[in-house]
């Protein structure tokens, strides 16, 4: 990926908070969805979102994304990939964590950066229900979980998808977690997740009385202290330090046996470039791609107010290529 951001928007600050607010994300109009609720195995439901645009061919190719923290199919990043799609004539979805649709769920759990069981059979029922080939590209968060599926189910993964990618995702939680816990970070990015998380996890123990203390999830002041009292306990980890460690895609990028590219701006301010993988530590299957700008799922380009195509065309032309 040749991406080299505008002269007018320096740094990874401004490369990730202004596309996300002001670059055009579509080159028409806005996407239109269908919502399908989808009934999981634990008696509770995910919503997914289809396009509405029918695919050019009958064996047509279907593009599937997973959010990022607090994403939807609303995210620039999804509205994006959504006109690719509609422009490559495939299909597309975007299923919803959950909680991240619009609805509360009802189960009392979450979502986390590695939640490959659940990743897997949202693709087994796509897989289930799409004859033509099908393709995955996984944001930030949604990205992480994907590749630890991709890692999980080894030279199995191949019987259900062709190709995956994961953009800007912290690939190291521990080492982004850390990031976004300092600083500019902590005042503008920690803050803004905490004003959504909170209120919903809240809602969760309206749901659930007693599933987890009250107040110290409303003292949490940083993704570590709100992952230790919510995230890892309600999914089976001990703590935060444990659900980082283990939840963290990086140290099985090896496993993965089926096309996959991994995609990190190393001015990216949620994931440290220190902490990328280089190419000999991910095995042949991995494609790593590193752009020195971009932010965190930013890669503006063009005159003000900029334009988000580069990233999805250039991420999903190569999925694409290895359906």
């Amino acid at each position: 990926m040749n991406y080299i951001a505008p002269v007018w928007l320096p740094g990874g600050n401004l490369q990730t908070i202004w596309p996300a607010l002001y670059g055009r994300r579509v080159k028409g109009a806005l996407p239109q969805y269908r919502r399908e609720r989808w009934s999981t195995p634990d008696a509770d439901f995910i919503d997914v979102d289809f396009s509405v645009v029918k695919p050019k061919a009958e064996q047509h190719t279907l593009l599937v994304l997973f959010h990022g923290l607090e994403g939807s199919s609303a995210s620039h990043y999804a509205q994006a990939f959504a006109d690719f799609s509609q422009e490559q004539g495939i299909a597309y979805a975007v299923p919803h964590f959950r909680g991240c649709s619009g609805e509360l769920n009802w189960a009392p759990r979450a979502y986390h950066s590695g939640d490959y069981a659940e990743i897997g059979w949202v693709l087994q029922r796509f897989r289930a229900h799409h004859n033509g080939p099908i393709v995955v590209v996984g944001v930030s968060l949604g990205g992480n979980a994907l590749l630890r599926w991709a890692q999980e189910m080894g030279n199995a993964a191949a019987s259900v998808v062709s190709a995956v990618a994961a953009v800007s995702s912290p690939l190291d939680l521990t080492a982004g977690g850390n990031a976004i816990g300092k600083g500019f970070n902590r005042f503008v990015y920690t803050r803004m997740f905490l004003n959504t998380m909170k209120p919903k996890a809240l809602r969760k123990l309206d749901q659930h009385p007693g599933l987890f203390d009250r107040t110290k999830l409303v003292n949490a002041k940083n993704l570590y202290e709100f992952d230790n009292v919510f995230t890892a306990p309600l999914h089976g980890f001990r703590n935060t330090a444990d659900y980082w460690a283990k939840a963290s895609a990086r140290p099985h990028l090896g496993q993965i046996k089926i096309p996959a590219l991994v995609v990190n701006a190393r001015n990216d301010p949620f994931v440290p470039a220190s902490c990328l993988p280089c190419q000999k530590e991910v095995g042949s299957h991995v494609t790593l791609w590193q752009p020195a700008h971009g932010g965190h799922v930013g890669f503006p380009q063009g005159r003000l107010p900029s334009h988000v195509f580069a990233m999805p065309e250039s991420v999903g032309g190569w999925l694409l290529q290895h359906k």
